[in-house]
């Protein structure tokens, strides 16, 4: 098969799963809805991919895959520790941004399968264990405030999800449902959160 024509209908095939995924979530997909979406018979379909998960699999890897090496690339570098969450939050928000469909998608795949989903996360190169070490590490040098390490991730996570996943709701309520403004108050939590999380944790040097 031609390399060219391969890609495309790869990128055809992946473009469809992930709208039907939206539309269905995992469970409620069917591979032949997936095929139709892409304009493909269902038996192409499976010479690309032989399930739902390794589709969903692949979608993970394509949206995720910007981000996530340079996750574990952060925690394992010797920067300072307000670089990499500053980092981190920036490019979070960035990409879910950008992939408005990520946060309500991933809140029905945590409800319907957690253990897949932690599974496919872990798959792609992210070591929770070795993310709180590394946390726990600059609280021993006095670089942040001793706390549970789960409070930081989980505080960065919250806000910077929600106003993605509450998009329609803080549209019509907060922004009038001004595209433009809300486009340009989801720019801003990149420095709004990381100033947020930061003051909250960094241990302030005396001169």
């Amino acid at each position: 098969m031609n390399e060219t024509k391969k890609d495309n209908t790869e990128e055809k095939i992946l473009k469809a799963a992930q709208t039907v995924f939206i539309q269905k979530g995992m469970d409620g997909a069917r591979m032949q809805e997936i095929a139709n979406e892409a304009g493909i018979n269902k038996a192409l379909l499976h010479y690309y991919f032989r399930s739902k998960q390794l589709l969903f699999n692949a979608i993970f890897k394509k949206v995720f895959g910007k981000i996530l090496p340079n996750i574990m690339q952060m925690v394992r570098s010797n920067r300072p520790i307000e670089d990499k969450l500053g980092l981190f939050i920036e490019n979070y928000i960035d990409l879910l941004s950008k992939n408005p469909f990520l946060p309500t998608f991933i809140l029905k795949e945590i409800n319907r399968d957690a253990a897949f989903l932690a599974k496919v996360i872990k798959s792609n190169g992210i070591n929770p264990t070795e993310v709180f070490n590394m946390l726990e590490q600059e609280m021993e040098k006095g670089n942040i405030r001793k706390m549970d390490p789960r409070e930081i991730l989980i505080n960065i996570l919250s806000l910077s999800i929600f106003p993605i996943a509450a998009k329609p709701l803080m549209s019509v309520m907060f922004f009038e449902n001004k595209q433009k403004d809300y486009d340009a108050f989801i720019e801003q939590r990149k420095t709004s959160v990381k100033e947020f999380v930061l003051n909250s944790i960094l241990v302030k040097k005396s001169s």
